[in-house]
Order: structure tokens, then C-alpha cells, then sequence
């Protein structure tokens, strides 16, 4: 196959785009996945109490150890609510770069 007609062949648009109503169920979908964040949110709130309380009282008894790991686990927690937060923005951001590439 020559050149030219393997570039030709590489750049060849399928014509796939996301579309609603494709498929039943879409709805349903986004309520579960919308549940699914709901849950995990709550349970970073969970996490990041628990995390406060070991490292307060790892602070007030002199046990370094539990205060760096109540430090840590404070932070994930907090990175943990930004990504469950930003989820939805992140993958629009994404998506739109990725539409854009040519």
C-alpha cells in the first residue's frame, strides 16, 4: 500500500460522537452514579473527622507517629473531597480537549 493511502487510512473519521438516547437506562445511570458520589462524599467526611481526631490526639499525648498519620490522613481526605467534587468537571474538561484533537 503506498504512502499517501496509509495516511489516508489512519486518518479516517468514524464518526463517533457521545449522544443521548442511544440506549435505555441513561437516566438510571446517572441517578446511581450520582448516589454512588453522594456516598463517597460522606464517607470522606467520615474519614477526614477520624483522621482530625488521631491527629489531635496523637498531638496532646506525644505520639508522633499517630499525629503523622492523622496529618496524611487529613490530607487525602481533603484530596479525596476535591476530586469526588471536581469528578464532573474534570471529565467535561477532558472530554472537550480530547473532541478538539484532529
Amino acid at each position: 500500500m503506498p504512502l499517501p493511502a496509509r495516511l489516508i487510512q489512519l486518518a479516517y473519521d468514524p464518526g463517533i460522537s457521545p449522544k443521548e438516547g442511544g440506549l435505555p437506562g441513561l437516566s438510571v445511570l446517572r441517578s446511581v452514579v450520582s448516589s454512588i458520589n453522594l456516598y463517597a462524599i460522606i464517607a470522606v467526611v467520615g474519614a477526614l473527622a477520624v483522621s482530625l481526631a488521631v491527629w489531635a490526639w496523637g498531638h496532646f499525648t506525644g505520639g508522633h507517629q499517630a499525629e503523622a498519620n492523622g496529618k496524611k490522613g487529613a490530607q487525602i481526605s481533603a484530596g479525596a473531597a476535591l476530586g469526588l467534587g471536581a469528578a464532573n468537571g474534570i471529565v467535561v474538561f477532558f472530554s472537550t480537549l480530547g473532541a478538539q484533537v484532529k
